[in-house]
């Protein structure tokens, strides 16, 4: 069985001896593949070290996490599209809408999202979008950019069957995390309907932990979890899961 971590932080630990042994944990686990979204200017040297440590497992992607939009987001940016020169970039992300912690900056998010999703279709990129608290005004910004070459992952998906349809005719594939697993998430009800061909796995690592690990630190070993939850959902073998999911994976960020 091989699965892949479509969104993890795990580079965070790049230059601790905790990276390898969450690694190897990975491969335990059957996790071959992690794609790791940058976040600013200051996370491109972590991504790369640990694709450097990590080279037939590990794929960059690059971009300005809108938490990271601030008044300079243009003087960030300029560093990031450097970097996509620089080095072999496998995705546009981690980017999109954040109206959770500061929706004074909304404007200078949607300006970032359409910069980014440029990138994204000249150079033939995937996206990992992140939205929260922003749907609606996500939404929005998808009707405007997308001209038939955006693709990519709505990721850490957390919304309803509506929401989930609206995506997929938008031509994104959703991510699916830690939250499918919770009691009272609701989103177990929306994924056991939702056909294979459309999702993803991710743990957003170490954020939003799978049960049993709830209320710890995440790790991508942790898929695992979140492979056999959806098996449940859906009455298959985790080894279906695993063979979908992995093709869709492989299919959009051709890995």
């Amino acid at each position: 069985m091989e699965l892949v971590d479509t969104h993890t932080h795990l580079y965070y630990l790049y230059g601790t001896a905790e990276l390898d042994a969450q690694m190897q944990r990975c491969f335990k686990n059957g996790v071959r593949y992690c794609l790791l979204p940058n976040v600013d200017r200051e996370s491109i040297s972590k991504v790369m070290g640990t694709v450097s440590a990590f080279p037939d497992n590990c794929y960059a992607m690059m971009g300005l996490h809108p938490c990271d939009v601030k008044e300079d987001y243009r003087d960030e940016l300029d560093v990031i599209e450097k970097a996509l020169t620089a080095h072999k970039i496998y995705g546009i992300g981690e980017i999109g809408i954040d109206l959770h912690w500061d929706q004074s900056t909304l404007p200078l998010q949607q300006q970032a999202f359409r910069i980014q999703t440029g990138w994204a279709k000249e150079l033939g990129l995937p996206v990992s979008i992140h939205c929260r608290n922003a749907f609606d005004e996500l939404f929005e910004l998808l009707e405007e950019v997308q001209d038939g070459r955006l693709t990519g992952v709505l990721h850490c998906f957390t919304g309803d069957a509506k929401q989930a349809q609206r995506t997929i005719d938008l031509g994104l594939h959703l991510g699916i995390g830690g939250v499918v697993t919770y009691k009272n998430a609701g989103l177990d009800a929306v994924v056991a309907n939702l056909d294979l061909r459309y999702l993803v796995l991710e743990t957003d690592s170490p954020y939003l932990p799978p049960v049993p690990h709830r209320g710890k630190k995440n790790e991508s070993s942790y898929l695992l979890y979140i492979a056999q939850k959806i098996a449940d959902l859906h009455r298959i073998s985790i080894e279906e899961v695993a063979a979908a999911t992995t093709e869709n994976a492989k299919r959009i960020f051709s890995i």
